[in-house]
């Protein structure tokens, strides 16, 4: 659950804070992502695209 507090006219500086933690969680990009049905064929490619991104990202690191 995120929470952020609001303090004295500070509107904009809890909207970018809220932005930024749901950035962090990857929830707009389900949100993004649910928007629309995906068949299940599609769901499977971006699945794999991104475990591949993700495996290649890690190996840059040096993780294996």
């Amino acid at each position: 659950m995120l929470e952020v507090v609001v303090h004295q006219n500070q509107v904009d500086k809890a909207l970018k804070a809220l932005k930024r933690q749901m950035t962090k969680e990857g929830l707009l990009k389900e949100l993004k992502r649910r928007r629309f049905y995906e068949k299940p064929s599609v769901k499977k490619k971006r699945k794999q695209k991104e475990a591949k991104k993700k495996r290649k990202s890690a190996q840059r690191r040096g993780y294996s």
